[in-house]
């Protein structure tokens, strides 16, 4: 297995951040064109990661609908940090914190409109890991 670590910073804003550019960019080495799995990991407690068509402003549908299911009040028991910081925590059981991507002949075998984005609703941290590993055939 190969893998490596790169940084996001995120700044102080809820995101949903394109991260195909960078899995990519990975697999053009850990792959050599061979097939196998990327997985996508974020080791956070309050981000996650999605399969998605970005662009077209889906990843502002998205926050949206996430704001809707998880409003940044008061009504968190888990309390410490901005308003609201406990639905980030409840944040990766919607969008889990990982994403398991089938590779063939070295690239991710993503439909047409599909890109990997980072999801994190926590303002509190503006940098973050992203965690890539490849599985290969060989």
């Amino acid at each position: 297995m190969k893998s490596t670590v790169f940084t996001l910073t995120t700044g102080r804003t809820e995101v949903v951040q394109d991260i195909t550019g960078q899995c990519t960019a990975f697999l053009r080495e850990a792959a050599d064109g061979g097939d196998g799995l990327l997985n996508v990991f974020v080791p956070h407690a309050t981000a996650g990661v999605a399969v998605m068509e970005l662009g077209a402003r889906s990843d502002d549908d998205l926050l949206a609908a996430l704001g809707e299911l998880l409003p940044a009040d008061d009504r968190w028991r888990h309390a410490h940090g901005s308003r609201g910081h406990g639905r980030s925590h409840v944040m990766p059981a919607l969008i889990a914190p990982y994403a398991t991507i089938p590779v063939i002949g070295g690239s991710m075998a993503l439909g047409t409109w599909q890109s990997v984005a980072f999801v994190d609703l926590n303002i509190d941290n503006p940098e973050r890991e992203v965690r890539l590993s490849f599985l290969g055939d060989r």
